[in-house]
């Protein structure tokens, strides 16, 4: 299968929807499409996980990129819509404790439209 990414900006929030496998040919789309969202404006990113059905190592590599952009930027990084096999790789790796997680887009979109 392959990765479908949408990507917008809404508020000065990155918006990302990822539907798909994430794995080491599709993984290096997801982080072309993130790194233009480390823009000095854009105050948090959201990365809507719901229609990823599978994700490697190479996936979860990239998220974790993510997430030191974001520290290293200053920026908010919150993963949402985890479904069961993305959230148990996460877990496996003890990944669930560092990346902030939320249940689904609208609060985490709540919660950076705040800030």
């Amino acid at each position: 299968m392959n990765l479908k990414i949408n990507s917008e900006e809404k508020n000065n929030i990155g918006v990302i929807i990822v539907e798909g496998e994430i794995d080491m040919f599709t993984s290096p789309g997801l982080r072309n499409k993130l790194l233009p969202y480390f823009k000095e404006k854009i105050k948090g990113i959201i990365v809507d996980l719901s229609g990823v059905l599978f994700m490697d190592s190479s996936g979860i590599a990239t998220l974790v990129e993510g997430l030191q952009w974001s520290k290293k930027n200053n920026k908010d990084f919150i993963l949402t819509g985890l479904g069961k096999n993305v959230l148990n790789s996460l877990s496996l790796t003890k990944l669930d404790n560092v990346f902030n997680i939320k249940k689904d887009f609208d609060d985490a979109y709540k919660i950076l439209c705040k800030r």
